[in-house]
């Protein structure tokens, strides 16, 4: 859990805006909550000294040691970011032939996450599938990614990484293996609804990849950035957290207003997000523009998300039966904060246009 400077900020972002950040996050209360990373997704690098190592922007950034010590001293953990091939997606310089290099930096610097992103690596791997075809592509990929695996835990510095290489070819089957922590599934989200759902509602079927330390990530939060309803945005974090997905916040914090606090601050909803089981959720009831998602949660409890996706208010409905719980439920709406009546067989609610009711179930 934590916060990225892309979804807001793009290449605008500046230290005094990442200080800001992590100082927000602190007063508001959402560190607390657990969103604890503070990451810079990209354009903060500027070029690299005259023994090769990397430089920040001088124009926006300063000694990436001390932004990274402000972090520390707010409690927080510092996120910064890279690629495998010669340049980021927006031309900046990555960590191409200075793997083990930019990995010892980054180390030296505190930092304790890494999002690697594909970018120009592309144009490398269509060079080796017109040589050996696709299985040549993907293998080079994959190496890139352990290569700079193999130079992280050089550093015996402990860093999360994230994967960013859009799922292409499977990467939940293999991000594993080079030590992910996280991967990237879809192509990079956008404030709109059309965006959130076609991203959101095709993890269905990936939730067997996730586990303990390892998670499969549909990118950062939009919420609060102004273009979805609220009950949009409640249908992101809902969605989200009955995924097991990264809670990633993407928004100015710093300017949040208090119906996005109380979204991105749900304690019930964190926590189900958050539940020690760390058994995904995933689809089990789809008719037109409604689902259900559900997910097991610790002591016996069950997460269920009613997603109404059509353009107007509708009353849906499951049985416990389909949702494999047997006996009596009680029922705790986490939007809501209250307790629903129990229930013996079934249960129905009316869910708004665009928006979601989200309960857990327990004995």
């Amino acid at each position: 859990m934590g916060w990225s400077s892309w979804n807001h900020y793009g290449a605008r972002i500046t230290e005094a805006d990442v200080r800001a950040t992590a100082d927000a996050l602190v007063s508001s209360g959402l560190s607390k909550l657990g969103y604890t990373f503070v990451n810079i997704d990209g354009h903060w690098q500027g070029n690299r000294d005259a023994n090769g190592a990397i430089q920040p922007n001088p124009a926006t950034f300063g000694d990436m040691k001390q932004l990274g010590d402000y972090i520390h001293s707010k409690g927080l953990k510092y996120g910064i970011y890279s690629g495998p091939g010669p340049v980021s997606c927006g031309g900046n310089t990555t960590s191409y032939g200075h793997e083990d290099q930019d990995a010892a930096t980054f180390a030296s610097w505190g930092v304790d996450y890494l999002k690697y992103d594909l970018c120009s690596f592309r144009i490398l791997m269509k060079q080796a599938e017109d040589k050996g075809g696709h299985p040549a592509s993907t293998k080079l990929m994959i190496d890139a990614y352990k290569k700079m695996e193999l130079a992280l835990e050089k550093t015996h510095r402990p860093i999360y990484y994230a994967l960013c290489q859009y799922g292409m070819d499977y990467v939940w089957t293999w991000a594993p293996d080079v030590r992910g922590t996280m991967w990237r599934t879809t192509m990079d989200i956008k404030d709109n609804w059309d965006s959130m759902t076609s991203i959101g509602f095709a993890q269905a079927g990936l939730s067997s990849f996730a586990g303990p330390g390892h998670y499969n990530d549909p990118d950062s939060l939009e919420i609060g950035n102004g273009h979805m309803t609220a009950d949009e945005y409640r249908t992101q974090m809902s969605l989200w957290s009955i995924m097991a997905a990264p809670l990633i916040l993407g928004n100015d914090i710093t300017k949040m207003n208090q119906e996005t606090l109380e979204i991105v601050g749900n304690p019930e909803v964190i926590a189900i997000d958050q539940d020690p089981l760390v058994k995904a959720g995933d689809r089990v009831w789809q008719q037109g523009p409604l689902q259900i998602w559900a997910r097991p949660l610790k002591e016996g409890e069950m997460a269920i998300c009613l997603f109404n996706a059509a353009n107007g208010v509708t009353t849906m409905h499951f049985n416990l039966h389909d949702m494999h719980w047997s006996g009596p439920a009680k029922v705790r709406d986490v939007w809501a904060h209250k307790d629903l009546p129990s229930i013996q067989d079934s249960f129905s609610a009316e869910v708004p246009r665009h928006g979601v009711v989200m309960v857990v179930l327990h004995r």
